[in-house]
């Protein structure tokens, strides 16, 4: 198998994933898809975790893709490739699900699955010399209707297609512009104010972000029977918590608020 790890360290009430093969721009093994979904649901159980960043080692890149070397072994027939495929959706999937707030932190090369896997996060943010691409069609390969349903969801049909059909580089500029990233920081300056964005997520009410999550991704993802239920138990959990009463207390006293999570 090919080098390649999932490091987590958790800092207060922030768990940071870093994608970590430098050797290969933070090109995702198979069994790295399996070990990033395994900690974002592991994490996701964890109280006092309140907000994932996800980032790769190094500056050069954040996830180039996955890892082509092993496509020999790992995608070589459809029953294999199918099987790839869903280690790759789960991934993206168990990100998309998370209760809590991931962040993607975007320096370098996003290509392909590392794409996928930013998209698959509710906030991106890129240094001004991140580069982006998807470049499937330059492959051969297919791309899952999981997957295709991420991206048209987060750019729309005609864009997905644009960037599908010509397999084109774009700058972090255009990124901002078409809706990948919500916003780009200065190379010199990124580590200061992705850092401020990070800490200014984590320092809000856990419950209302849990509870907004659903409900925009119930609107967005067909609804499942019982889903309008669950989010309006969400949001029932809201006002029946201590945050709540925290939150305006803290308004009145004109103080940030002190949320506990409950």
């Amino acid at each position: 198998m090919s080098g390649g790890s999932i490091h987590v360290q958790t800092l207060g009430a922030v768990a940071y994933l870093t994608v970590s093969n430098p050797a290969k721009l933070n090109a995702m093994t198979r069994s790295m898809w399996t070990a990033l979904r395994d900690a974002v649901l592991a994490l996701d159980e964890i109280a006092s975790v309140r907000v994932l960043v996800l980032g790769g080692e190094g500056t050069k890149a954040f996830v180039s893709g996955a890892d082509v070397s092993e496509f020999g072994a790992q995608r070589a027939a459809a029953e294999s490739a199918a099987d790839y495929d869903a280690a790759v959706l789960s991934a993206q999937r168990a990100l998309q699900v998370c209760s809590k707030p991931t962040i993607a932190r975007l320096d370098g090369i996003c290509f392909g699955g590392g794409l996928g896997l930013a998209l698959a996060c509710d906030l991106r943010y890129a240094s001004s010399v991140a580069t982006f691409r998807m470049p499937a069609a330059r492959l051969g390969l297919g791309y899952a209707y999981e997957a295709m349903e991420q991206l048209v969801h987060a750019l729309g049909a005609p864009r997905a297609l644009e960037l599908f059909l010509t397999a084109r580089k774009f700058d972090a500029m255009e990124a901002r512009r078409i809706g990948v990233v919500h916003d780009v920081f200065q190379d010199e300056s990124f580590a200061a104010e992705f850092d401020a964005v990070v800490e200014a997520v984590g320092s809000n009410a856990p419950l209302t972000m849990r509870a907004a999550k659903a409900a925009i991704r119930g609107v967005v993802i067909p609804q499942k029977p019982g889903q309008r239920a669950s989010i309006d138990a969400l949001v029932r959990a809201c006002f029946a918590s201590s945050d709540y009463r925290e939150g305006q207390q803290a308004f009145r006293e004109r103080r940030p608020p002190r949320f506990a999570g409950a």
